[in-house]
């Protein structure tokens, strides 16, 4: 099948069946599986005009809502988190998207920058693992304590919940600060900024990752919609690049990564929190050296 916006030709199977094997993983830490459909669509089906960003994000608006609507009736989604990641990432997308489109326009700039922030989380979040060994471990504990998010305070200044029978809590304003920042970087990769935030959010706000998934997800497609409008909006102002999504392509990665997406929300429970993050900086590691390995 031929691509006219990404100018490609693959088998139509073969996006979707990449979609659904990357998100079923993915999605148990919150993250859509876009920040690596983005090296698979780059490096493995040749797509590397400035459109594949935008055809990323369209990605993200096909495949997350079935697992905003799995951690949902789980009793998982953490919905002031969810707003706050909405309300700090939007803007940033905009400028985001700016700089994509006017900045990094050259494939080999734009997989130096790829590579930078992937192994930027990567070690962040190995750093975190290999420093919480011994600490409070993450899991479903014996007995009859309930796994899902009970919400006890939720204001400006702070949000407070309990979880699996202990209790977190994480700054409002410190989360906006930082989903702003990450919607910047999210809108220049094309990845919603859920593969950025989560691991910030697990790192930086020591909150436990099946309780930080769904409102990712959810800042993900809000983000992502936003984007892919926004790419849409300014087309017409590039005739001579190609930026509107090629919602064909789009159209077969999300549903391959809606079933992926719900499947992967429907199993996080029976994973260990920490297997999660090993599978994610090992994924996040081994794509970040393949995009840097040719700058020298």
């Amino acid at each position: 099948m031929y691509f006219p916006t990404a100018g490609i030709e693959c088998h139509p199977l073969i996006p979707p069946l990449a979609a659904f094997c990357v998100s079923v993983f993915t999605s148990m830490g919150g993250i859509s599986g876009a920040f690596l459909l983005l090296p698979f669509q780059m490096s493995f089906l040749g797509y590397v005009n400035p459109s594949v960003s935008a055809t990323n994000q369209f990605f993200n608006v096909v495949a997350t809502p079935a697992g905003v609507w799995r951690f949902t009736r789980e009793q998982r989604m953490l919905w002031p988190l969810g707003l706050a990641v909405i309300v700090g990432t939007l803007p940033g997308v905009f400028i985001g998207a700016l700089i994509r489109v006017t900045c990094l326009p050259d494939p080999r700039l734009f997989k130096i920058f790829a590579g930078c922030v992937l192994l930027y989380i990567a070690i962040r979040m190995l750093r975190d693992l290999l420093k919480a060994q011994g600490s409070r471990k993450a899991g479903v504990k014996n007995g009859s304590t309930p796994f899902h998010v009970e919400l006890q305070e939720w204001n400006l200044q702070k949000v407070r919940y309990t979880f699996n029978g202990e209790e977190y809590s994480f700054s409002t304003r410190g989360v906006l600060l930082l989903t702003f920042i990450v919607g910047i970087v999210g809108g220049i990769y094309g990845i919603g900024g859920g593969a950025i935030i989560a691991p910030f959010l697990v790192s930086f706000f020591g909150l436990p990752v099946h309780t930080i998934a769904g409102a990712a997800l959810l800042g993900t497609f809000m983000t992502s919609l936003t984007a892919v409008i926004f790419y849409m909006a300014i087309a017409p102002f590039f005739p001579d690049v190609a930026i509107a999504p090629d919602f064909l392509l789009g159209f077969l990665l999300g549903i391959g990564g809606m079933a992926g997406i719900y499947c992967g929300a429907r199993l996080q429970k029976y994973v260990p929190a920490r297997a999660i993050k090993y599978l994610l900086t090992a994924v996040l590691l081994f794509t970040a050296f393949r995009y840097l390995k040719n700058i020298f």
